[in-house]
């Protein structure tokens, strides 16, 4: 036993960078991903309206009573955005401090939309101090913006066009959605294909 005790060292410390260089791997690919798809939009999973194409217009009341225009031109000439939550969702109420906190830095007119009990969307706006932004308790936005899962952003620009749109589960997400209107790229789905294409006409080149 005491002869193969230093074969047993040698294996363990063996394992142990193997173990090491794997992580460091693993840590490195991790980090290309991030740097591929942080900047942009999004990962968007449904067939609503596209980026780039005019958001329905839409004219639904608020809990509070008043009245919001979706869609069209903004009558404050500001960016909007939708964010599509519910008082069941845990990730939406993480959430919902960021989108109060961007509205005032990005200067955006959030919009929050929910469907269900009223009471609830009630004590989730009064838990979270959300009076100030208008909260909008419809099922026909969501139809009409084909939202199937929450949480659910979309951008829409002064001028009533969608910008940007997807799911979205972190500040990092919700930020992507303005770097998308400034780049172009609404989804992270366009920007890979532009980059494939970009790819794809670069190889093109390199072989004439």
């Amino acid at each position: 036993m005491a002869n193969a005790l230093p074969y047993i060292v040698v294996i363990q410390l063996v394992i142990t960078l193997l173990l090491a260089v794997l992580l460091f791997a693993l840590a490195r690919q991790v980090g290309v991903l991030h740097e591929r798809v942080a900047p942009m939009g999004a990962m968007t999973s449904d067939h609503g309206p596209a980026v780039g194409e005019p958001a329905p217009t839409i004219s639904v009341a608020t809990l509070a009573g008043d009245r919001v225009e979706i869609g069209g031109p903004a009558a404050a000439a500001r960016s909007r955005l939708l964010l599509f939550v519910s008082p069941s969702c845990p990730v939406c109420k993480k959430l919902l401090p960021i989108a109060r906190s961007l509205a005032g830095a990005e200067g955006l007119d959030v919009v929050l939309v929910g469907d269900g009990e009223a009471a609830e969307q009630r004590a989730m706006i009064q838990e979270f101090r959300l009076g100030h932004l208008p909260y909008v308790n419809s099922l026909q936005v969501g139809i009409a913006f084909q939202v199937g899962k929450l949480p659910y952003a979309i951008l829409i620009d002064a001028q009533g066009i969608i910008r940007a749109k997807g799911l979205v589960n972190s500040r990092e997400h919700l930020e992507s959605l303005i770097v998308a209107e400034e780049t172009g790229f609404g989804t992270i789905q366009a920007y890979l294909a532009a980059q494939r294409l970009a790819s794809r006409n670069q190889d093109e080149v390199s072989h004439t």
